[in-house]
């Protein structure tokens, strides 16, 4: 028989603020992260907006040694991963520390450390590139930081599958939690890829919105005027725990992880498959693992871009997974406020679905305005809604056609 698995810790590092508390009354509030990149010049970019982390302080977090030697990203996640340990009030020193694990999602890395260690070496030569270089840069170290920091020594890796990674990381830890392989979990994702290279890949692919005059407008989910996403970073981390391990420690529950359905597309290495074929059918894998009929869902955070393509392909694909119920269902884009924190996305929304089952309040999707007959869906426009929320999903497909999504319910003691 398998683990039941609850959350009871959050954590987050995010454009729309630092620590749970700040980042739902912002969301509830429906604001905005998105702002014009102050970090380098995008003077020669068609886009020149992003979601980028303000007052981060790491050295209330961290000494000026150890953060040095870290990439921005993994400064991220070992800050969220201290935050939402802190919310579980897990003392972990008092774990067998082979029955901690640590499974976190990131797209890219370290790539500001490439970026800054490469032109190093073009202006001033190979014997000035940093000795930290490499362990700065591999996409892997954030685990084996957030291990380092907190003396984890159970199952410790990185998910690497784009857009969808920190939902993998949190069904992995998920599947490992309810098999009884390790009795606590830190996971989600962490991303930090607002840098000139990357803004110019984007760029060129002609991925992001050029709405640069009202940065806060630009990310527009589901709305028919929706022209690209718009780049985020930062980290999101829950503190995973089976349901008789929370019990034991008399912890508070959030949610609990009910289901686990992921897929591919096998179709294009960026475009999301035309038929939603592949998307809905993780919907109805982790609402089969989950037990829930689909019209017992009320709630899907939705990948919801603010794409073109992803927005029309994720409607149909939530309409082929409900059927008529689809017009019933509650549906929400963080990344209209957040924007697209790539492989730290699954995450921070994860973290939203649970306070939204535990709150019973739905986050809004921000700047809908105009209406797509492509999107006829109820997307919670500009608002927060009050609403009771038994049973919720959240989705994420990533480049490659990679697909995940997440089944998650309100803690009942019993589940009968």
């Amino acid at each position: 028989m398998f683990n039941r698995v609850v959350i009871t810790g959050l954590g987050l590092v995010t454009p729309i603020g630092i620590g749970k508390d700040a980042f739902w009354k912002s969301m509830l509030e429906g604001k905005s992260g998105i702002n014009k990149i102050s970090s380098f010049d995008t003077q020669e970019y068609p886009t020149r907006i992003a979601a980028e982390v303000k007052n981060f302080t790491v050295s209330s977090f961290l000494n000026v040694k150890e953060a040095n030697r870290m990439d921005r990203s993994t400064q991220f996640s070992v800050v969220a991963s201290l935050l939402a340990l802190e919310d579980s009030k897990l003392d972990i020193s008092k774990e067998d520390p082979f029955l901690v694990g640590i499974i976190i999602g990131s797209g890219i890395g370290g790539i500001e450390t490439f970026e800054k260690q490469y032109k190093i070496l073009l202006e001033k030569g190979p014997r000035k590139v940093s000795p930290f270089f490499v362990p700065m840069m591999i996409s892997n170290i954030s685990a084996g930081e957030i291990a380092i920091k907190i003396r984890a020594k159970g199952p410790n890796e990185i998910i690497n599958t784009a857009c969808a990674a920190s939902t993998h990381a949190i069904g992995t830890a998920f599947k490992l939690l309810q098999q009884g392989k390790i009795q606590v979990v830190i996971t989600g994702g962490t991303e930090a890829a607002i840098t000139p290279m990357a803004l110019a890949g984007f760029c060129r692919m002609g991925a992001l919105s050029t709405q640069n005059e009202y940065p806060e407008k630009a990310s527009r989910p589901f709305d028919a005027k929706r022209d690209g996403f718009v780049m985020g970073e930062g980290a999101g981390i829950l503190v995973l725990e089976t349901l008789k391990h929370a019990q034991e420690r008399k912890a508070s529950i959030y949610a609990e992880i009910l289901g686990f359905g992921m897929t591919a597309d096998a179709y294009h290495i960026t475009a999301p498959a035309p038929d939603g074929e592949s998307a809905s059918q993780a919907m109805k894998i982790a609402l089969e693992e989950a037990k829930i009929e689909p019209v017992q869902v009320d709630y899907i955070n939705a990948h919801g871009t603010s794409t073109p393509l992803n927005d029309k392909l994720e409607t149909l694909s939530i309409k082929k997974t409900f059927g008529k119920h689809a017009y019933n269902l509650k549906i929400s884009s963080n990344k209209s406020m957040t924007g697209h924190l790539l492989g730290a996305s699954g995450a921070i929304e994860a973290i939203a679905t649970a306070l939204t089952i535990m709150e019973d309040v739905i986050p809004p999707t921000i700047n809908y305005e105009y209406p797509d007959p492509d999107c006829d869906l109820d997307y919670v426009p500009n608002k927060a809604e009050s609403k009771v929320v038994k049973y919720a999903l959240s989705n994420s497909f990533g480049f490659g056609g990679h697909n995940g999504v997440l089944a998650m319910g309100k803690y009942r003691e019993n589940m009968l």
